[in-house]
């Protein structure tokens, strides 16, 4: 047979397809396997874009089977094994080794436990010795009465600063006459101690020591609220050691010291108080002559008391139970042993402080302000006249 030839029309020769890959003539299409039954080698512009196109059509897709195929051949590489590895896991490889105590020849004689005890063992819990634990110290209940004199607020301030450096628990209560003042109260608020004002309504004009009655209002204040605690006279004109007030804590019904006190002359130095033995009292320091004598030679300011003897006379076997007081009948310088007559009967119920009364804890000046110039509020209303200029 005779083979037709048909020739390329000018008209087609730079057609290009509808999907703008290239341009191409029926004469240069490519067969599947690669070859061409005619190629065209007039121009060589239409094979470029032949081939740009056949790139851009199936390159891409040779890339992706390439790549995976190289990701399944890595993957199957990948969980294949390769190696030996033991998967028999025992239980035996993670266990402890048994550890048993040492074998002890113990006998039971037939005891069945019934029940076990959770309880909490008290006695590991209590100290070893007694002296571990941790006593509270001792109420100090200080009496002190006042009036308006010259050196007041001195004497008030001295006693108060005094009484601020004692351990607490301390309370002070201070007795005023007819009226309490607002300076006497604005002085116990910046003492910073804790404080019982307290007013004596007793019209004292008559009797020479008007702070018997005082005394007498804070005991009554006292018996009323049952205050416990140890009951010590502290007169504002005195002196006192910060050991004296340490030491009444020791004391457990009645206890007294020494005082060392001004003679009226001024001259020489007094010592009033017992004479101990240790703790006991065996005797008396005195320096009266005159012909009646005292049961008991102790200062106001020389003794201490425990304060439940004024409200609980069951506790302390008391044969009456009458109000202890202070009388104003009897001459001065009996009041002190007639007091103390209410609260022992002899030397055996008193306690000597410090160990042998050896030490003088405070001093009784007898100071003599009365006829002083008391100024109104404790200032003065004018300045001083004199001026002296500074050189």
């Amino acid at each position: 047979m005779a083979s037709i030839r048909r020739t390329l029309s000018p008209a087609y020769h730079d057609r290009s397809y509808q999907n703008g890959a290239g341009f191409s003539s029926p004469s240069n299409k490519f067969l599947p396997n690669g070859s061409s039954k005619h190629f065209s080698s007039s121009s060589h512009l239409p094979f470029l874009f032949n081939a740009v196109n056949i790139v851009y059509r199936k390159g891409w897709r040779r890339s992706f089977c390439r790549c995976l195929f190289f990701f399944v051949i890595g993957f199957v590489f990948g969980i294949a094994p390769f190696g030996y590895s033991d998967t028999d896991v025992r239980a035996k490889d993670f266990t402890f080794p048994e550890l048993k105590p040492p074998h002890a020849n113990l006998r039971f004689d037939d005891q069945i436990v019934t029940s076990v005890s959770l309880s909490v063992n008290t006695k590991l819990l209590e100290p070893k010795e007694s002296t571990d634990i941790i006593e509270p110290l001792k109420q100090l209940i200080v009496v002190t009465p006042t009036y308006n004199r010259g050196f007041q607020a001195y004497f008030l301030n001295r006693l108060g600063q005094v009484l601020r450096l004692v351990k607490p628990p301390l309370v002070w209560i201070v007795v005023e006459e007819k009226a309490a003042s607002h300076e006497t109260a604005e002085i116990l608020r910046k003492t910073g101690v804790m404080y019982r004002h307290v007013l004596c309504a007793f019209n004292s004009s008559s009797v020479k020591d008007p702070r018997v009655h005082q005394r007498n209002a804070a005991l009554e204040h006292i018996e009323r609220h049952k205050l416990d605690g140890i009951v010590f006279f502290a007169d504002d004109d005195n002196v006192y050691t910060l050991e004296l007030f340490e030491s009444l804590r020791t004391i457990s019904r009645f206890g007294t010291w020494p005082v060392a006190m001004l003679a009226q002359s001024k001259n020489k130095a007094i010592l009033e108080g017992p004479v101990c033995n240790a703790s006991q009292v065996i005797g008396w320091h005195t320096n009266d002559k005159s012909k009646r004598l005292r049961r008991f030679y102790a200062d106001m300011s020389g003794f201490a008391f425990n304060s439940s003897i004024l409200w609980d006379s069951k506790r302390w076997a008391r044969p009456f139970s009458n109000p202890i007081r202070r009388l104003d009948t009897v001459k001065e310088g009996f009041q002190e042993s007639t007091f103390i007559e209410q609260v022992v009967e002899d030397e055996s119920q008193m306690e000597g402080i410090p160990h042998g009364c050896s030490r003088i804890m405070n001093w009784h000046l007898h100071l003599d302000t009365d006829n002083l110039f008391y100024p109104k509020g404790w200032l003065l209303e004018k300045n001083l006249e004199v001026i002296l200029p500074i050189k």
